[in-house]
C-alpha cells in the first residue's frame, strides 16, 4: 500500500526470533529478498511453495485463512481491528480521514489469539 504498517508480534513469534543465532543486523529484514534492503517477495514465497509441491497454496491464501478464522472464531475483536491487522485500506474517505491510530496493542492480542489457535491445530 506504500505506507508503513507496524506488525505486532505475539510472544511465540518473539521467542522464535530471539532464538535465531546469527550475526544478522537486527535492522535488516528477517526474511531478506535478493535486492539489498528488501524483504522476501510474494513471488519468492510462491516459488518455495511450488518447490514443496504445493501449487494448491498461495500467499494470499494465508491471509484469507486468517480472515476466515477471525470472522468465525475471534468474535471478541472488532472488525476494524481485524481489517487493520490485514492492512486493508479504508474505503470510506471520511472515516479514513479521522482514523489515525493503528490499535497496535489490540492487534497484538489478536495475533496472540491467532497463534494459540494455530498451536491447537
Amino acid at each position: 500500500m506504500g505506507k508503513e504498517h507496524r506488525v505486532p508480534l505475539c510472544s511465540r513469534a518473539i521467542e522464535i526470533l530471539t532464538n535465531i543465532t546469527s550475526n544478522r543486523n537486527p535492522e535488516e529484514h528477517v526474511f531478506s529478498g535478493w535486492k539489498q534492503n528488501t524483504g522476501l517477495s510474494n513471488n519468492a514465497l510462491l516459488a518455495l511453495l511450488k518447490k514443496m509441491g504445493r501449487s494448491d497454496i498461495t500467499a494470499h491464501g494465508f491471509r484469507s485463512t486468517f480472515r476466515d478464522w477471525a470472522a468465525e472464531e475471534a468474535y471478541t475483536f472488532a472488525n476494524e481491528t481485524i481489517e487493520l491487522a490485514l492492512a486493508h485500506a479504508i474505503k470510506n474517505k471520511a472515516e479514513a480521514a479521522y482514523r489515525r491510530g493503528d490499535q497496535l496493542e489490540r492487534r497484538r492480542e489478536l495475533m496472540t489469539a491467532w497463534s494459540e489457535y494455530i498451536d491447537e491445530k
